[in-house]
């Protein structure tokens, strides 16, 4: 049973709160440890990811009590580094609800998500080296694929923290809402991916996620998939039917 963790599971999505509020949130290895479980259920079985944390808090960052006492080879073997590319590659989209801090680890699992969507209070950045320590969970590679290598080295060399608005405006967020509002804009993205089809919403993460140096091959043969799919004959004949009735209505309608 999860104790750092809520997990609510529907047919097309998860939904994953944080709850360590007594530390605001913090990731510790419990909580490393209960999202590699979540991971493993969504690779079996694919499904939409939502990413929130309880009590108005993303997440303040690594348990800094933990931390602390990590040695050398800890570091090199990417505790939350590891499970932050996990959530990056899952199958299906993953998508950050965020509220309040979102700093070091938990900026960073935040720029593992898919898309962001935030609210006025939104607090992020990576203050790591005031700590002494780097941003090395993700930070340093996927906040210039974000925001461009001139922002994302102001951000992780000052160790600012950008309010909600800097993050829109940078791209960290697609959009900004109330709190009690949030989550409903979250679950609305998430009714539009899961509207689409599945396989072709996988695939297109796929190649998103691609080296530059496979493209465009990677297309073609994720395309290729695609063209030979039942759902894209049914998809596609659906649409042209749509379109014939309404092209009917308006001939009958200009009559």
């Amino acid at each position: 049973m999860a104790e750092t963790l809520r997990i609510e599971r529907r047919d097309d999505r998860t939904v994953v709160t944080l709850d360590r509020p007594a530390v605001r949130n913090a990731i510790d290895q419990g909580m490393v440890d209960e999202l590699h479980a979540v991971c493993a259920e969504l690779e079996s079985t694919p499904r939409v990811l939502i990413v929130t944390g309880a009590d108005g808090i993303f997440a303040s960052g690594a348990d800094i009590r933990q931390l602390r006492d990590r040695t050398a080879d800890d570091a090199r073997r990417g505790i939350n580094s590891t499970i932050f590319r996990r959530i990056r590659e899952l199958p299906m989209p993953a998508i950050a609800a965020i509220d309040g801090y979102a700093l070091g680890g938990g900026a960073e699992l935040a720029y593992a998500a898919d898309i962001r969507l935030g609210t006025p209070g939104v607090r992020m950045g990576n203050p790591e080296t005031g700590l002494g320590i780097i941003a090395a969970a993700g930070a340093t590679w996927r906040l210039p694929e974000i925001v461009g290598h001139a922002r994302a080295s102001e951000l992780l060399l000052t160790g600012r923290i950008l309010d909600a608005e800097e993050a829109l405006s940078w791209g960290l967020l697609s959009s900004l809402h109330e709190p009690d509002e949030l989550l409903d804009a979250v679950h609305a993205v998430a009714d539009r991916i899961c509207a689409n089809g599945a396989r072709a919403t996988e695939l297109t993460k796929r190649a998103l996620l691609a080296p530059t140096d496979q493209h465009p091959a990677i297309e073609l043969e994720l395309q290729a998939e695609l063209f030979d799919s039942d759902e894209k004959r049914r998809r596609m004949t659906a649409f042209l039917e749509r379109r014939e009735r309404r092209s009917q209505r308006f001939e009958e309608e200009s009559r």
